[in-house]
C-alpha cells in the first residue's frame, strides 16, 4: 500500500498513465494525490477527468485555478481560450457530469496519520491549520450549491489579500480561493503578493515565498503543493514538495512516492528526445 502524489497534469493524460505504470499504481490498494490543475493547456483534459473520476476513493484532489476557469467557462462566466484546449471536454456527452463532480472537490486534503497537507498553491503562513480547514469548507459549500456561478463570477480579483476573521461574503471567498490556488508570494507578515512571478531569486524585496516564512502548518505538517512549474521542484524547506514540474511546457510530470521519498518523473510527449522517466533518490 503506497501514496502516490504527483504534480498539476494539465491535461497530459498519456504522460499520467506512463507514470503510473511506472510505479505500478494499483487503485485496489494504493492511494494517489494530485495537487490541482488537472485540465488546460495539454491535449487530453477531458481524457483526465474521466479517469480521474473513474478511480472512486482511491484519488484524493485539490481544486487548481485552472480547474476553476473551467468552472466558469462552464458556468458561461468566462471566455473559452483556445490556449487551454478544453474544447473538446466542454463538448463531450458527459461533460456535465464531470464538471458538477469536478466542482465538488475539495481545496485543501489533510491525513492526520501522515502530517501531510495538499493544496494547488500552498497554505498562506497567515493560517493555521483550523482556519485554512474552515475556510475551505466555506468555499467547497458554495462550490457545490447552486449558486456556485455567483462565487465563480466574483473570485476573479487580486483583494482583499490580507487574511482576517472578518472578512465576510464575497470578498472572504475570493481571499480564500487566491490563497489556495494562485498564491506565490507574501510580504514577511503573511500577506498576499498577487503579481509577482518572478523566480525567488529576483523577486523584489521584503516578497518571500510563501514556503520560506513561517507558518503554524509547516511547522507542524508536511505541505505539498503545484502550481509553481518554474520552480521546478527546486528550493523548498525540508518538509515543503512542490510537484509542478511543468509537464504540459515540455517538461516532466513529477511523483512523490510518500512512504519512501522516492521521486519518479515522465518526460513530456511534446519533447520525446528527453527520453523516459527514471527514479530520482531523495
Amino acid at each position: 500500500m503506497s501514496t502516490y502524489l504527483i504534480g498539476d497534469v494539465h491535461g497530459c493524460y498519456d504522460e499520467l498513465i506512463a507514470l503510473l505504470k511506472q510505479v505500478a499504481f494499483d487503485p485496489k490498494t494504493d492511494t494517489l494525490w494530485l495537487t490541482g490543475d488537472l485540465v488546460a493547456r495539454g491535449p487530453a483534459s477531458l481524457q483526465v477527468l474521466r479517469f480521474v473520476k473513474s478511480l472512486g476513493d482511491s484519488v484524493r484532489v485539490v481544486l487548481g485555478n485552472h480547474d476553476l476557469h473551467l468552472l466558469a467557462v462552464f458556468a458561461g462566466i468566462s471566455k473559452n481560450k483556445p490556449k487551454d484546449r478544453i474544447t473538446p471536454l466542454l463538448e463531450a456527452p458527459d461533460a456535465d457530469e464531470l464538471l458538477n463532480w469536478l466542482r465538488r472537490q475539495p481545496l485543501l486534503q489533510v491525513d492526520e496519520e501522515k502530517k501531510l497537507v495538499m493544496a494547488h498553491a500552498g497554505i498562506t503562513p497567515q493560517w493555521d491549520l483550523p482556519t485554512a480547514q474552515a475556510c475551505a469548507r466555506d468555499a467547497e459549500a458554495v462550490l457545490a450549491s447552486d449558486s456556485y456561478p455567483l462565487f465563480l463570477d466574483a473570485m476573479y480579483g487580486d483583494l482583499p489579500n490580507n487574511w482576517s476573521q472578518e472578512l465576510s461574503g464575497l470578498a472572504r471567498l475570493r481571499f480564500i480561493t487566491n490563497a489556495f490556488t494562485r498564491m506565490r508570494y507574501c510580504f514577511p507578515n503573511g500577506q498576499l503578493d498577487m503579481y509577482c512571478k518572478d523566480m525567488p531569486d529576483n523577486a523584489p524585496a521584503p516578497l518571500k515565498p510563501w514556503f520560506v516564512i513561517p507558518g503554524p502548518v509547516t511547522q507542524e505538517y508536511s505541505v505539498v503543493f503545484g502550481h509553481w512549474a518554474s520552480l521546478e521542484g527546486k528550493g523548498t524547506p525540508e518538509g515543503v514538495y512542490a510537484l509542478d514540474t511543468g509537464c504540459c511546457w515540455g517538461g516532466v510530470l513529477t511523483c512523490l512516492r510518500w512512504e519512501d521519498k522516492a521521486y519518479f518523473t515522465q518526460a513530456s510527449s511534446r519533447h520525446l528526445d528527453l527520453g523516459e522517466g527514471e527514479v530520482v533518490a531523495s
